[in-house]
């Protein structure tokens, strides 16, 4: 068991980890496919995560971490069932389409780079909230 506060760290590293790797996807694909088209359309990938979707979870999340009763917590409990759902899937679908060739290297540069910038950003944001909670709690 950890403290419940050091969820929010271990959120931010995994989503993270998970961003880079996404974005470094995106970014070999973009080595063949660079064009303003792609940038604008990676660009609005990353608005629309990050805005619509990774911002909901962080502040979600953030909020169900810092109201757990306890100050132990399972280190799994970074995330609830739904979002372990959620990140299997996009997990599995991405392999999927990436080994069976299922888009083209355009789409994987403009779309993976999007998705993985949203969730880096998030991650870094997840690992912000971490270093806020805990330097609000200590400076006082």
């Amino acid at each position: 068991m950890i403290k419940k506060n050091s969820l929010l760290f271990l959120a931010g590293l995994v989503w993270s980890i998970a961003g880079y790797n996404v974005l470094n996807i995106g970014y070999q694909a973009y080595k063949e496919n660079v064009s303003i088209i792609l940038v604008a359309l990676s660009v609005t990938i990353f608005l629309l995560f990050k805005n619509k979707i990774f911002g909901n979870m962080v502040e979600k999340h953030t909020k169900r971490i810092t109201e757990y009763r306890n100050d132990k917590q399972w280190f799994w409990k970074f995330f609830d069932i739904k979002s372990f759902a959620i990140m299997a899937f996009m997990m599995s679908f991405g392999i999927i389409v990436r080994v069976n060739n299922l888009a083209p290297e355009s789409f994987i540069a403009f779309f993976y780079t999007g998705l993985g910038s949203a969730l880096l950003f998030s991650g870094l944001k997840f690992i912000s909230n971490y270093l806020r909670i805990n330097f609000v709690r200590y400076a006082h």
